[in-house]
């Protein structure tokens, strides 16, 4: 039988998709935002690719015919995974591709923002090395990596990935995470004791805001927070007041609340020394997407042939 396939959001992906090995119909779209959009796009589907689609309950009780949602990333929080369920949708995602590209990323921003690199780096291009009356200027402080406490919030592969790298850089590393693992430590102490810390945690109503103004309080003073995983875990308010009054020495974020930022973001518009925000491509490098493209397409062949792999339960 014949299998429909749709990819609401090609776009998002900068790999090559390999042709499916069973016979089917494959159509693509660069993206794919409103309801009405993904009901008429899907409304003869099996199997839909996306990545950040919002696949809501109401929308999927209009595609009876969809059984499979592939999800081209690990976080599937844009799925109704209970709705899925309950209608019988099957729904995979991504797992293990980023274990280079995303520790890489938040090695970069430690470095960056721990050095004041892209502060220096501005005063540069403003002219300001040419009016100084030595050889250098001190107008950003610069720390050390080597001797420092990162501290991990989410110690799966991610995580312990990082950490390696960490430790190989001369810092001790402390780590967090809800699932009991042999020496571990608690949040608080992670909050406390860390010069950096790292988030590595899915999006969920128990983590939402998991980084407040409570928690930022709690943080040394120049310690650093970095977020490559999803923006809804920190309070964004609190984060730039925190930022604003010297509460914490800086923050790199690869993610914010609302992506795109269509309506403005405080954090992708605030002009700090001590803050870096990229785009959401700490996952995006070439060899990590190729390995991402590959598995989306292992998962809907597994799925086909009866035996779904990577599945997300609701």
């Amino acid at each position: 039988m014949t299998q429909k396939i749709v990819f609401l959001d090609r776009e998002s992906l900068d790999a090559k998709v390999r042709a499916f090995s069973f016979p089917h119909e494959y159509k693509e779209y660069d993206s794919t935002w409103t309801p009405e959009e993904i009901v008429e796009r899907l409304k003869d589907a099996e199997i839909a690719l996306i990545n950040k689609v919002p696949m809501r309950a109401e929308t999927l009780k209009q595609l009876p015919k969809l059984k499979l949602i592939a999800v081209a990333a690990t976080g599937t929080d844009v799925v109704d995974k209970a709705a899925a369920k309950a209608q019988g949708i099957t729904v995979s995602n991504i797992r293990n591709y980023a274990f280079n590209t995303v520790p890489e990323h938040v090695i970069g921003l430690m470095f960056a923002l721990r050095r004041a690199i892209v502060p220096y780096a501005n005063s540069v291009k403003r002219g300001d090395w040419n009016k100084s009356t030595q050889f250098c200027y001190f107008d950003y402080p610069i720390r050390d990596i080597a001797g420092s406490t990162l501290g991990i919030v989410g110690y799966g592969a991610l995580g312990k990935s990082i950490g390696k790298r960490a430790e190989a850089l001369g810092m001790k590393v402390i780590a967090y995470d809800v699932f009991p693992q042999e020496g571990l430590v608690d949040f608080d102490t992670i909050l406390r004791e860390s010069d950096i810390i790292t988030l590595h945690v899915p999006l969920t109503p128990d983590t939402k805001n998991l980084i407040g103004r409570d928690e930022l309080a709690k943080m040394k003073s120049h310690a650093l927070l970095i977020n490559t995983a999803r923006g809804g875990l920190v309070d964004e308010a609190a984060l730039l007041e925190a930022l604003k009054n010297g509460t914490i020495g800086g923050a790199g974020f690869d993610v914010v609340a609302q992506e795109p930022p269509k309506d403005g973001n405080i954090l992708c518009e605030a002009d700090l020394p001590n803050l870096i925000v990229t785009p959401h491509v700490a996952w995006a490098s070439k060899e990590a997407m190729q390995i991402l493209a590959d598995q989306l397409v292992d998962n809907v062949e597994a799925f086909v042939a009866g035996k779904p792999q990577n599945v997300v339960e609701a």
